[in-house]
């Protein structure tokens, strides 16, 4: 039933609800409703009540806000502002298909609220509801006309549904409307023309967006856009002389922009190598310092004039002292003949300067500095290392340290490359080195605690970055309050490696809640760009949004999540006490005082660190609230607090991995680990279609993938194994599968897929396991074919034979200690430096022991080896 209508003073105490709201004067609001609802007459008022329970909300406390807005509605059910506030309840809660509910009810009780619309039309720019956002920006149109938001707004939801001619008829329209005289010069106008040109160039009106642009040129504020827009659109309408004239005037604003190099060359379209080189050649002479024209011909020169042009660039920067030398050059090392030039080339700079401080012994000028000698060594080291020729990488390394044992790059050079042999442990000690020459170097500090976290020292490693986050208060904390996703998905990386499940789904958990978060911001923005025109950038940031789960942090914190998921299903941790139990039963007295004394000592340690942490928690909280209370600012309240022993003792592990899935499943379909690591879960839970499904996506990719191959062949073997599924769809598998095995048995198969990749580890080594688990009874032959290390195989590096050493050790061929054994020391004579390969120490009963926490790691090996 609805309210009685409020009298003029309880009708003034209300708005004065309203207006504490919006000033965020929550306590004085909270006032105003107790002298409304304290007269039993209004006792229940639904509005008033309604906006009680928004105003708690703000104080952090939820369930009260609920129980108030919920009995509020339940006595004004045809209030708009009940609904309204509803709504804005289930905003704050990020409930958004609940509030557009809620603000849809609202508008049937008053259709031309201002308010509700603005709040509807953000939630339905937020989810992505475009059709409906046009309709209520339509709306607001008609309702405030004169305003300019509801022109732009309106005119954004046509360009985001890719109406662009009438999004331009909209644009255009407005632009009429702004009063600003041709000679003047006005930023926000200036942003609505470049956007009406940005649609423009979307719908691929050239010649439109060519002529848009001259005819406003002056009125634009950004003079540098507005060139690299004529160039663009003078190229795609074949006008390549006036193209030309336009690159030309962006290098000389700009020389080392590699774009206008390429816009140059499609204008002038030089026809012989000559003419192309004349290109960079004039440019040099105009500008003797820029870099980019001496470095772009070397992409497409080769022979002797490659050797002339690199001689020259190698000694202007080797005599100039340019540590990112190796840098500029390192994407030329396709090519076997470029590198063995350059090679060449150093190695003989190296010798000459040792002997006659020249870069030639048949050259008589001026002698080179000693600091030549130094970079030159630096290059070679790092040529060589990423050669994978370690032992010289070092020896050149050495030699540069010898003689300055000062400069920071010569040890974090040195950390790299034992990095890249995989001695994480000794990485991980000379980049500690670096850092300590000096320790105001916030980048260095950083390198440091990543090359730690990869050692798997994860206290050392917090206690290096302790130095750059906020005092008093733990570096963990601060750094996931930073949305420092580097460190915390490295640190997810460690406990994975570590054994520690629960600690690895934290920091999982939290980067995927900071891209939530980060998804949540858009909210500040919705309203914001359109006041202020940054419309290019708004529409940007809508674009962005929807791929943000591409970047490569949330692709890592899914993959660690799901894999320790598919390990915890795999393997279930056990309960400790009844472990215990187990195990006392076996031992004898004196055995077992002993035990029990470890134990209490082991309770005592960490019942003293949980009420430590419990303190710092609490201590934080009394910030938080001090903080909260002060500024008195609107929150939707605690968020659940993430726990390790509960993550890791999830009832459904696998429905927990299917929830980082989805969103690599929708943007990241393009990769074959994220179908492979779907099929992995669906082979668990036994969904054959859905299956189907990854192997075929996974194949259209890349047929010839090992780890796809292991995948085809379990999931044929699960299809035969299952007699008793429904007859439709096992005829839909039969004639899929069909297509993938062409009428082989599975042993067939795999003895096609091992000579067809005989040449490759990787391939042989999903071969040897797969051969293995059709029958066991071909352990020794299976083995002998993962662990060839003929001169025949081609990807024979780190990453490789430690997965090989791994497979060996993990039973994926059973027991074979001793194959073991023999295998780690063929590959400790290959690699010496590499820490899995190290024969047993005495502390180490065996290698075996300590593998698991080798820090390995081959996502970080396979981009540089």
């Amino acid at each position: 039933m609805p309210s009685v209508p409020l009298p003029p003073k309880e009708s003034n105490l209300f708005k004065r609800i309203l207006k504490c709201y919006e000033q965020k004067q929550y306590k004085n609001g909270l006032k105003f409703c107790k002298m409304i609802l304290s007269n039993p007459k209004f006792a229940e008022h639904g509005e008033t009540l309604a906006m009680k329970g928004l105003t708690l909300n703000c104080l952090g406390k939820k369930e009260e806000a609920y129980e108030f807005v919920r009995k509020g509605l339940r006595n004004d059910v045809k209030s708009h502002v009940c609904w309204h506030v509803y709504g804005l309840l289930q905003r704050s809660d990020k409930k958004y298909d609940e509030a557009i509910k809620c603000y849809r009810n609202a508008l049937k009780l008053d259709k031309d609220n201002l308010q509700i619309l603005r709040d509807l039309s953000l939630l339905q720019i937020q989810m992505r509801d475009l059709e409906g956002y046009r309709e209520t920006r339509y709306q607001l149109l008609q309702l405030r006309p004169t305003q300019r938001a509801s022109w732009i707004g309106y005119a954004i939801a046509y360009h985001l549904l890719k109406d662009y001619d009438m999004a331009l008829k909209l644009l255009e329209e407005f632009r009429k409307t702004q009063q600003v005289p041709p000679n003047k010069i006005d930023y926000e106008y200036s942003e609505l023309i470049l956007y009406q040109n940005q649609v423009m160039r979307e719908a691929d009106l050239f010649q439109e967006s060519l002529e848009h642009i001259e005819t406003y040129e002056k009125q634009i504020c950004d003079k540098l856009i507005v060139e690299e827009i004529k160039g663009e659109m003078l190229l795609k309408l074949g006008r390549l002389k006036e193209a030309g004239e336009v690159y030309k005037e962006l290098i000389e604003r700009n020389a080392e922009n590699w774009y206008y190099y390429e816009g140059l060359e499609k204008a002038l379209q030089p026809s012989t190598l000559e003419e192309r080189l004349q290109i960079y050649e004039e440019v040099s002479k105009r500008h003797p310092r820029a870099v980019s024209p001496r470095r772009l011909p070397l992409n497409f020169v080769s022979g002797e004039k490659f050797r002339e042009l690199t001689d020259k660039f190698l000694r202007v920067n080797f005599s100039k002292g340019c540590p990112p030398l190796f840098t500029t050059l390192k994407s030329l090392y396709y090519n076997p003949e470029k590198v063995s030039t350059i090679q060449e080339l150093v190695t003989g700079y190296e010798a000459s300067l040792k002997t006659c401080d020249l870069f030639s012994t048949c050259e008589n000028g001026e002698k080179e500095p000693p600091t030549t000698l130094l970079w030159v060594r630096y290059f070679l080291a790092q040529h060589f290392d990423k050669l994978g020729q370690c032992s010289l990488a070092l020896d050149y390394i050495n030699a540069a340290i010898a003689s300055t044992p000062t400069l920071i790059e010569l040890f974090y050079l040195k950390a790299k490359i034992y990095k890249h042999v995989g001695n994480i442990k000794e990485a991980a000690k000379w980049m500690d080195e670096a850092q300590s020459l000096d320790t105001a170097d916030r980048f260095i500090n950083s390198k440091c605690a990543k090359y730690m976290l990869r050692a798997n020292m994860v206290k050392d490693a917090e206690e290096m970055c302790s130095k750059f986050t906020r005092a008093r208060t733990s570096a963990m904390e601060n750094l996931n309050e930073m949305q420092c996703m580097w460190f915390q998905t490295e640190c997810a990386a460690a406990y994975q490696r570590l054994g520690k499940y629960g600690d690895a789904l934290k920091k999982c958990h939290e980067v995927e809640r900071h891209f939530f978060e980060i998804t949540d911001d858009q909210f500040d923005f919705h309203t914001y760009c359109m006041r202020k025109m940054t419309l290019r950038a708004y529409v940007d940031l809508l674009r962005l949004e929807d791929v943000l789960r591409k970047h490569a942090f949330y692709f890592k914190a899914a993959r660690s999540a799901i894999k320790i998921y598919l390990k915890l299903h795999d393997n279930p941790l056990t309960n400790e006490s009844k472990e215990q139990e187990v195990n006392s039963e076996n031992l004898s007295a004196k055995e077992l005082k002993k035990m029990l004394s470890k134990q209490r000592r082991a309770q005592k340690k960490a019942k003293l660190e949980e009420e430590r942490k419990h303190a710092e928690r609490e201590r934080q909280q009394k910030n938080q609230k001090k903080k909260r209370d002060e500024e008195e600012e609107e929150t939707s309240g605690p968020r659940e607090e993430l726990v390790p022993e509960k993550l890791e003792r999830v009832e459904n592990p696998l429905e927990e991995a299917i929830k980082f899935l989805i969103p690599l499943k929708n943007l990241i379909g393009d990769d074959i680990e994220t179908h492979l690591l779907a099929f992995e879960i669906y082979f668990r839970k036994g969904k054959f279609l859905l299956m189907l499904q990854s192997v075929k996506r996974a194949f259209a990719i890349n047929s010839n993938n090992p780890w796809l191959h292991e995948c085809l062949i379990k999931f044929s073997k699960a299809v035969s194994d299952h007699s008793n599924l429904p007859e439709i769809v096992s005829k839909v598998l039969t004639q899929e599968m069909q297509k993938i095995f062409i009428n082989k048995n599975l042993e067939s198969f795999n003895e096609e897929f091992l000579k067809h990749n005989a040449t490759s580890i990787q391939h042989q080594l999903s071969g040897a396991k797969m051969m293995y688990f059709l029958d066991k009874s071909r352990q020794e032959k299976a083995i002998a074919v993962a662990t060839r290390l003929d001169k025949n195989m081609r990807d024979k590096n780190v990453k490789t034979l430690t997965k090989v050493f791994e497979a060996l050790l993990d039973g994926s061929f059973g027991s074979c200690h001793a194959q073991c054994e023999e295998y780690q020391a063929a590959c400790h004579k290959l690699f010496p430096f590499t820490s899995a390969f190290m024969p047993a120490t005495n502390d180490d009963n065996s290698s075996i022991a300590s593998v698991n926490h080798t820090a390995i790691n081959h996502d970080l090996l396979s981009n540089e080896i």
